[in-house]
């Protein structure tokens, strides 16, 4: 069985003793569950992994999101490339995914679950790691809210649209990301969820709105909405809800898109070498008992 070593910080946790490259038993899953329940992000130093391993990684917490724009590998389709690489003239994968606040797939009718994230260049200068991945703790941030607000928006849903991120990144000077096509609206249609959601792994309230996704409170006139989502957006993103993570190669991560949001630190510069592996989980089977015994088992 693996160690798991928390970090001295709010969110996080280093799982030492572990093969992400070989299948994993039923009793070690329950464990890694509840870790990533615990701690929220769980990082799995020197891992050597081929994408065909990470893919298998990652779908033994449900199924694969295909995103939309993002640069995949040709030979597992379900791996997708984060770079500001270039062969030939081109980035070989996507080269400002993440960089400013959200959380993955917040967007689908279906949740995003976990983001697996394996490290196979970082940048480096001066001998300090760049390109950091920063969270902050949404279970505590839904703690820390006044209690008229908790009360008052107890049932309150929010939508959520991919054109709103995808659109400020496209804003961004230098971007290279174009506007989404009709075909791609279509694909990623709004979505509506609960405000305040209950974290299947750890029956506690979550703070579930983004800076990057959330469009509106539904229950709110508009101007409300809009000075609500500020007062919430501002809240969540206090340093004291906040952990950084520096970034070593075949460091492989694991966060929880439920009970975290998160951004990618640009930092670094253009010949500065970044290039990440990705597979985006979806909750497709998160909220299933026969999913979470494992995880009950273990706590039993």
């Amino acid at each position: 069985m693996f160690t798991v070593r928390p970090n001295d910080a709010i969110l996080g946790a280093t799982i030492e003793g572990f093969d992400a490259a070989r299948p994993m038993t039923d009793a070690v899953f329950g464990h890694l569950l509840a870790a990533l329940g615990r701690h929220g992000v769980l990082r799995f130093p020197d891992q050597e992994l081929d994408a065909r391993q990470l893919k298998d990684f990652s779908e033994r917490f449900g199924d694969i999101q295909a995103g939309i724009g993002e640069r995949r590998r040709a030979d597992v389709p379900e791996v997708g490339v984060l770079s500001n690489v270039k062969e030939g003239g081109e980035y070989i994968g996507l080269p400002d995914a993440g960089q400013d606040w959200h959380t993955d797939m917040s967007y689908r009718d279906v949740v995003g679950f976990v983001n697996v994230l394996y490290g196979v260049k970082v940048p480096v200068r001066n001998g300090r790691a760049l390109g950091g991945t920063e969270f902050a703790n949404m279970h505590a941030a839904y703690e820390g809210l006044p209690e008229e607000i908790r009360s008052r928006l107890a049932n309150a849903t929010a939508t959520h649209d991919f054109d709103k991120f995808w659109s400020m990144m496209v804003a961004r000077p230098g971007s290279t990301r174009k506007p989404m096509t009709p075909e791609q609206r279509a694909k990623r249609p709004p979505a509506i969820h609960p405000l305040f959601l209950t974290h299947p792994l750890t029956g506690r309230k979550v703070l579930y709105a983004n800076p990057g996704y959330t469009m509106r409170i539904n229950e709110l006139p508009p101007d409300e909405s809009a000075r609500m989502l500020d007062i919430l957006f501002a809240h969540q993103l206090q340093p004291q809800y906040r952990y950084l993570h520096t970034w070593r190669v075949k460091d492989l991560l694991v966060w929880d898109h439920i009970g975290t949001i998160h951004q990618a630190i640009a930092d670094y510069l253009p010949h500065e070498e970044r290039l990440m592996l990705r597979c985006q989980v979806m909750a497709t089977r998160l909220f299933t008992p026969e999913f979470l015994r494992p995880m009950h088992a273990v706590a039993a």
